[in-house]
């Protein structure tokens, strides 16, 4: 059974940061690229990172290229979404996302990966 759960997340102003982290548990960590999406009301969930097993490669959106940086621990089985430079459109539900191998394939596809978290709220103010 693999489970995933986010945390971190919470109420920031424009031009902060947050980091939120992803503990993801079942399976072995580093053979497993991770991914993070977020979902705004209203909107459909999007693609904003990913990172593959070992940590090499990394891919991110346009829209948070340059602020947001994604990092693993393979030893805490444990990914991170380091978020800079808020803006209110990040608002959004941040979900994490375990891929079904090592490298990232077609990582920015939803129906890529095959387990979720629960999700993690972030709200950034004007």
């Amino acid at each position: 059974q693999v489970q995933v759960v986010e945390s971190g997340g919470g109420l920031v102003q424009a031009g902060g940061s947050l980091r939120v982290s992803c503990v993801a548990s079942g399976r072995t960590f580093s053979m497993y690229a991770m991914g993070w999406f977020r979902q705004a009301p209203g909107k459909e969930r999007e693609f904003v990172a990913a990172i593959s097993g070992s940590g090499g490669t990394t891919d991110y959106s346009d829209s948070v290229k340059g602020r947001f940086t994604i990092s693993r621990d393979n030893a805490k089985t444990t990914v991170y979404l380091q978020m800079n430079s808020l803006k209110p459109e990040d608002t959004a539900v941040y979900y994490c996302a375990v891929g079904p191998v090592r490298m990232l394939g077609r990582a920015r596809s939803r129906d890529w990966y095959d387990y979720w978290g629960q999700g993690t709220q972030v709200t950034v103010s004007s």
